[in-house]
């Protein structure tokens, strides 16, 4: 298990956390003892953040989550941040307080020299070639799955538990290569717990909080693994993601330790199979509520290729107007909504001096509706992400897969996976939603609604 003393001592740039009183120069806002303004922050996270820009500006101090942390917006914050051109900021120690004990050393909470060579390891498998397997797999898996959907017009689908179904699946197939079976239900419950630990008040496991639950889980998940590890590496025949890391050399030439492949794996499942569940819903969610856009995107996908086609690596890169609608849902509901840092070293932002040691936040979704970037931002319009609308604006305006050194190893195998299922889904289906339906999103971790987003899909 990682503590808090292992970490520190794996890792040559920890800088010791500062506390409320060093920032007492940074205003901001302190809270009840104990919990801080973890359940303000919880409860309405973008009205509690817009509340503190109104009277604070973009740079503030807040205590939740048992620390005290530096928010600073905008996208000037968003570049410094995640471009790191002098290497300032340490992702391991901003997200180690949340994560330490549920994701250790996977990529997020890696850096700079140690981050770079593992990444490059682990790109392996993400080079053309097991894409296009990738992409065979996850069209079998949607072509297996999506004709038992509903389809008459009338029943409700609940359609975040569905597509988190299915985007379960379609872990294991790519990046397992086996079907769960009898596994499944136990392995989600392990992922469901692992994510939700990671915003428990109480950040210790002790017995009956989310943080035990979300501790166990993990283990759940490297026991199912750890006993694959040598049978993987003995099988070049084998071509998913979890074999491919296990084959995978290091500059040395050795292969990564099982404890780096488990962490790895652990923590690029949880970001495969919730954040693309979390993604994907909000899509649909906004296309049942344009139908106009709805419209223009089948039009796109029977363009490509005929319902029920499997699609090419070339074909994919042809639904230009459904890559500009996923990126505005995107805009809209960002799948991580803050991204935190830890600085190493002082640094200068907004006219204050920012001490090392100082745990520091970006947030996704407020950069994401600021009206001098973005008008109108609560409208749906894919059309602000034309190539011309993209040349002029902040480059870190932008930022569901984080930027710099931490863009999101996965993110073509989000659009990829995107796309196949919006043509499979268009071609046979029509999206539609009540006309008063407003469902209560549950913002943090990770964005989803609480009803489980009630859809209705009608055969075409």
């Amino acid at each position: 298990m990682a503590t808090l003393a292992n970490l520190e001592t794996a890792n040559p740039h920890w800088v010791k956390r500062a506390e409320f009183d060093d920032l007492a120069h940074i205003p901001g806002e302190q809270g009840p003892p104990l919990i801080g303004n973890t359940l303000k922050l919880l409860a309405d996270p973008d009205g509690f953040v817009m509340g503190l820009y109104q009277k604070h500006g973009p740079v503030f101090r807040n205590r939740a989550f048992g620390g005290v942390v530096v928010s600073m917006l905008g996208p000037d914050a968003n570049e410094m941040l995640l471009f790191d051109r002098g290497k300032n900021f340490s992702s391991e120690q901003g997200w180690g307080p949340i994560l330490n004990l549920l994701f250790p050393r996977g990529l997020m909470l890696m850096d700079f020299d140690e981050h770079r060579a593992d990444r490059k390891t682990l790109g392996v498998a993400f080079k053309p070639e097991p894409m296009r397997g990738y992409a065979e797999g996850i069209q079998r898996v949607i072509g297996d799955q999506l004709p038992d959907w509903p389809k008459d017009g009338q029943t409700d689908l609940l359609f975040y538990p569905a597509i988190k179904q299915l985007t379960l699946d379609i872990a294991a197939e790519c990046f397992l290569g086996i079907p769960l079976g009898p596994e499944a239900d136990r392995l989600n419950k392990a992922f469901v717990d692992s994510v939700a630990a990671s915003i428990g008040i109480i950040r210790r496991p002790l017995p009956f909080t989310a943080t035990k639950r979300g501790v166990d889980g993990r283990q759940a998940i490297i026991d199912y693994l750890r006993p694959q590890i040598a049978e993987r590496r003995r099988n070049p025949n084998r071509t998913d993601m979890f074999s491919q890391f296990c084959r995978a050399r290091q500059d040395d030439g050795s292969f990564l330790p099982d404890d780096s492949i488990l962490d790895h794996m652990n923590f690029l499942l949880m970001a495969a199979h919730d954040t693309i569940t979390s993604s994907v819903t909000s899509f649909v969610y906004y296309l049942a509520k344009n139908p106009e856009w709805q419209e223009k995107l089948r039009a796109e996908a029977l363009a490509i290729a005929p319902a029920g086609a499997a699609l090419s690596m070339e074909q994919l890169d042809q639904f230009t107007l459904t890559e500009m609608a996923f990126k505005e849902a995107l805009r809209m509901m960002p799948p991580v909504p803050a991204m935190p840092r830890r600085s190493v070293r002082d640094f200068e932002f907004g006219g204050y001096r920012i001490p090392a040691g100082t745990n520091l936040s970006i947030n996704t979704s407020f950069v994401h509706r600021m009206e001098g970037i973005w008008p109108e931002p609560e409208r749906f319009d894919p059309m602000r992400f034309t190539a011309d609308a993209v040349r002029g604006r902040h480059k870190y305006a932008w930022v569901p897969f984080g930027g710099g050194a931490h863009m999101c190893l996965g993110l073509h195998f989000a659009y990829m996976q995107m796309k196949i299922f919006t043509h499979q889904l268009l071609t046979t289906r029509r999206v539609e939603i009540a006309e008063d339906y407003a469902p209560k999103w549950q913002a943090w971790p990770i964005p989803k609604p609480v009803d489980g987003l009630r859809v209705r899909l009608d055969l075409l």
